[in-house]
């Protein structure tokens, strides 16, 4: 008897005062394409849409994107407020042009993992290396 894989729901969409939808609705495609259920809170969303979201449809993890440079602001508390709201283990992703201008990426990418994301993605990431590490993260082999 073949065991049924639980379809992990997504959360995504891309947080502050950033209004870059193309990647959003990419990201959707790819995701949804890949057999994961995505709930897409859209642009200009706030830290409290994406844990709002996440508590509603008991979702599996956060997607969080930014382009516009100020992510590190942006995403500062993610966690804690994750924490206060149940869902502190909930596993959290981050990409996209996260800083102003060239910094380092192993710098960035630290930054983000030491303010509770699980993986950060830097700018050009494809849709399948996320889709791979969310399989990978979550003991999936293969597509969900």
């Amino acid at each position: 008897m073949v065991e049924e894989k639980k379809q992990l729901t997504l959360v995504l969409g891309v947080i502050g005062a950033d209004v870059h939808a193309v990647g959003n609705r990419i990201l959707e495609y790819a995701l949804t394409e890949a057999g994961f259920k995505v709930v897409n809170i859209g642009v200009m969303a706030s830290q409290e849409e994406f844990i709002a979201a996440a508590v509603e449809t008991n979702a599996d993890a956060i997607l969080v994107s930014s382009l516009y440079g100020h992510g590190e602001i942006d995403c500062r508390g993610l966690r804690e407020k994750a924490v206060e709201a149940g869902i502190g283990s909930i596993r959290m992703y981050v990409g996209g042009n996260l800083v102003v201008g060239k910094q380092d990426w192993g710098e960035v990418e630290k930054k983000f993992i030491g303010m509770g994301f699980d993986r950060a993605y830097p700018p050009g990431t494809m849709p399948q290396d996320a889709i791979d590490d969310l399989l990978r993260d979550f003991g999936f082999t293969q597509r969900c």
